[in-house]
């Protein structure tokens, strides 16, 4: 029953990424299959500048952004999850960065980063913060992209763990308070516990998302912004000079994030979590 499922997926997924990695392998172009080189491709990728610029640059986006909203997201899925006059209307409104696509709010913060008509640029360098526009550095770009990332993405992340609140019964806190459980000891050995499950759900997915960040660095920085996935469009779609090393830059990806799944999945105990 399930032997057509899997030959679509079969289809579908795998036979891409097999074929992916066997381009890598070899000095195939656009036009031509090319010869087997062993792992050449992956030497000449790893002694790229402009793979090492997009790898840093992806590990630090994923690795500040994920935190930075799963910090601020549990916080707003804490507040929001309590009772309170127009609980509805406030989870409504904070859902609405999120809706927005991800093209069209990176041009609406690049327009506010603008050094001679944008607000925050005017803002950070009248308070002396920076002194120079954010969009001509590409530290102040990436910095940029962050907080632009949290702006949209925090408000899923609070879903997520709200829906992972909802979940712990009331009688277990009511419980804790009769026992003479302060706010905090509430916190850390009942609620973190019990949604240790939905917080790793949680932040896996936003890693992965973060992981292959394409579109908000493009549109923000103008393609000034590298990072692992416009290393390889770059390389496989725009020059094709570099197709091999493109080839071998998304099959590391895919290794990569499947190395960051099992880790989630079985070094932070995801599986056990989900079945108790």
């Amino acid at each position: 029953m399930v032997l057509p499922a899997l030959v679509i997926i079969l289809v579908v997924a795998f036979f891409p990424i097999a074929y992916a990695t066997y381009l890598s392998f070899t000095s195939a172009t656009v036009a031509a299959p090319g010869s087997f080189v062993g792992f050449q491709n992956y030497t000449e990728m790893f002694a790229n500048e402009d793979f090492r610029e997009g790898l840093v640059n992806t590990t630090l986006f994923t690795v500040i952004s994920v935190t930075l909203e799963f910090l601020i997201g549990l916080g707003i899925a804490l507040a929001i999850n309590q009772a309170f006059k127009g609980r509805g209307l406030v989870r409504a409104a904070i859902l609405v960065p999120w809706a927005f696509p991800t093209v069209i709010s990176a041009v609406m913060w690049r327009l506010m980063f603008q050094d001679q008509v944008g607000i925050i640029n005017y803002v950070v360098n009248a308070l002396g913060i920076i002194s120079q526009p954010i969009l001509s550095d590409r530290t102040l770009l990436l910095i940029g992209s962050i907080g632009v990332d949290v702006w949209k993405t925090t408000p899923f992340m609070a879903l997520l763990l709200l829906a992972g609140l909802q979940t712990i019964s009331s009688d277990v806190y009511e419980a804790a308070r009769v026992d003479g459980a302060n706010v905090l000891q509430r916190f850390f050995r009942i609620t973190l516990p019990l949604l240790k499950g939905t917080i790793l759900v949680a932040v896996l997915f936003r890693t992965l998302d973060s992981y292959r960040i394409f579109d908000l660095f493009w549109a923000l920085s103008n393609r000034e912004l590298e990072s692992l996935s416009t290393f390889v469009y770059k390389s496989v779609r725009v020059s094709q000079l570099l197709f091999a090393q493109g080839n071998a830059a998304s099959v590391f990806i895919f290794v990569t994030s499947f190395l960051l799944a099992l880790f989630f999945i079985y070094g932070l105990g995801m599986q056990t979590s989900t079945e108790e």
